[in-house]
């Protein structure tokens, strides 16, 4: 199997469409086309973790955070970085950033740390701007469901919860076949009149190689009218942050000392207890104080997430429970999501999560 093969699963988990502009994720060190000889799933990519992808015999690392993410002046080893991809480069170590493009999906780093704290109803608290498409095209009236059914299958036609969502009108193309064509119907050299039907369908920007795909196949014209615009919608299931509700609710302390077992970690810096049970959770893998306004806007009782600096805590207000869990903390689940991802897809081939803790903050 080649590197590529598996890297191609992962870019359709997680499109590269949905990350941010500065990040930097996919494939960052090494040839797609070599054979893969295992894949190590960790968080960071440091050299002890490039060690351990060569005694465990994996050509590939698929990391989280990219190892690469401005430009890189120089590589003279100066540095765990510069070490870590000077190792992987002379063993032949392909190395894959899954970054952003991760927290950006509904199932991504914040899904599974809802999934672990057990949150139902779950939805984005910021949607990402300019993730949808709408497709227009014109098919005869007798291929409209098939040419229809076609897109719903690729993606298409999702809004919210509803699928299948679709827009037709009635109406008369016209066309004259020129010379060396195929026409489906009518004659070559004269205009033919044909009655169509116009559909739009909505979808997401990451599946339009797809739609596009099975558009082509289905329609019975040898050329195929069609347009795509960008949509100022945002989609429901693309964006930073979740929000989603326990199935009961906990008191203040009870649920802090829970949420400390569940990431292991010895303290959690948070704002002043607000005397009433936690329901509502807010959360946000990594540095995520810039969603602490929606969070409040969306009625959370609490907001988790990590990196908040001193003035961000004020950003509370009073009205919710902001707690910075710590960054490594908050995203370490996401190894897990890896490895399943890719075992699920691949399950006869070597997956591994990293034994080693790339944490580099320690508590006293």
């Amino acid at each position: 199997m080649k590197i590529g093969e598996i890297t191609q699963i992962l870019a359709e988990f997680a499109p590269r469409d949905y990350q941010e502009t500065y990040d930097n994720t996919g494939l960052l060190v090494g040839n797609a086309q070599l054979n893969c000889t295992g894949v190590l799933c960790t968080l960071d990519v440091t050299e002890a973790v490039i060690k351990e992808a060569i005694e465990t015999n994996c050509n590939l690392v698929v990391a989280h955070h990219p190892i690469i993410f401005k430009g890189l002046q120089k590589i003279t080893g100066s540095n765990d970085a510069e070490r870590a991809i000077i190792m992987a480069i002379q063993k032949n170590i392909a190395i894959y950033a899954i970054h952003t493009n991760a927290d950006n999906i509904l199932q991504g780093v914040n899904g599974i740390l809802a999934q672990k704290l057990g949150l139902n109803h779950i939805k984005v608290l910021l949607p990402k701007p300019n993730t949808l498409c709408k497709l227009y095209t014109f098919v005869p009236t007798a291929y409209s469901e098939k040419v229809k059914n076609a897109l719903f299958e690729a993606g298409a036609g999702k809004i919210g919860a509803y699928s299948e969502c679709s827009f037709s009108a009635s109406g008369i193309g016209t066309f004259k076949a020129g010379l060396n064509t195929h026409p489906f119907v009518g004659s070559i050299g004269k205009q033919h009149q044909e009655q169509e039907e116009k559909i739009e369908v909505i979808f997401p920007s990451a599946l339009q190689t797809n739609i596009v795909a099975a558009l082509l196949q289905a329609h019975p014209y040898e050329e195929v009218a069609y347009d795509i615009v960008s949509l100022l919608n945002t989609f429901s299931e693309i964006g930073s942050g979740l929000i989603g509700t326990l199935a009961h609710p906990v008191e203040e302390s009870a649920f802090l000392e829970q949420l400390k077992h569940l990431l292991q970690v010895p303290i959690i810096k948070h704002t002043r207890l607000l005397g009433k049970p936690i329901q509502k959770v807010a959360i946000c893998g990594g540095a995520g104080s810039f969603l602490c306004r929606q969070a409040i806007h969306a009625g959370a009782d609490i907001f988790i997430t990590a990196d908040v600096k001193y003035h961000e805590f004020f950003e509370a207000n009073n009205t919710l429970i902001l707690a910075d869990v710590g960054h490594w903390e908050s995203e370490q689940f996401t190894i897990e999501l890896l490895e399943v991802v890719l075992q699920t897809k691949f399950p006869t081939f070597a997956v591994l999560k990293s034994k080693v803790s790339t944490n580099p903050v320690h508590y006293f």
